[in-house]
């Protein structure tokens, strides 16, 4: 009789995230939105010193924050979806918490409902397609 293949016996897991309300199991419906920092008072809130991120800040524009994002969960309990903050805390452990609106500011690669502040009020307004005429009027 032959040896048994283990080959099989190492698929994944389904990742241990749970509703904070309800203790059941999160299906996810969204990909993961890493987050990053971009000022060191948020470096610092993760422990790290005040010189330290102040230096790392300085010589990048932001720092990538490993083991964080926001993420969409439905909750079979709650019967909705929601997006939360996910934090890996340990191997296959991880704290959850209802994303924030001052995270969303440090996702990367997602637009900003407030739009880019360094557009001006009129592009913002052509490119919504609610211009006016006045704002082409001739002066005289």
């Amino acid at each position: 009789m032959g040896k048994r293949c283990n080959r099989n016996r190492n698929r994944s897991q389904k990742r241990a995230i749970y509703c904070p309300i309800h203790e059941c199991y999160l299906d996810s419906v969204s990909q993961k939105h890493p987050l990053f920092a971009d000022r060191a008072g948020q470096l610092q809130q993760r422990g790290m010193s005040r010189r330290s991120a102040m230096m790392l800040v300085q010589s990048k524009t932001a720092v990538s924050l490993a083991g964080e994002w926001l993420e969409a969960f439905w909750c079979e309990e709650c019967q909705q979806t929601k997006w939360y903050y996910v934090k890996k805390v340990e191997e296959r452990k991880y704290r959850v918490s209802v994303a924030s609106q001052e995270l969303w500011q440090q996702v990367d690669g997602v637009v900003s409902a407030g739009g880019n502040p360094s557009v001006s009020e009129f592009t913002r307004r052509q490119a919504r397609g609610v211009g006016c005429v006045k704002d082409f009027g001739v002066i005289s």
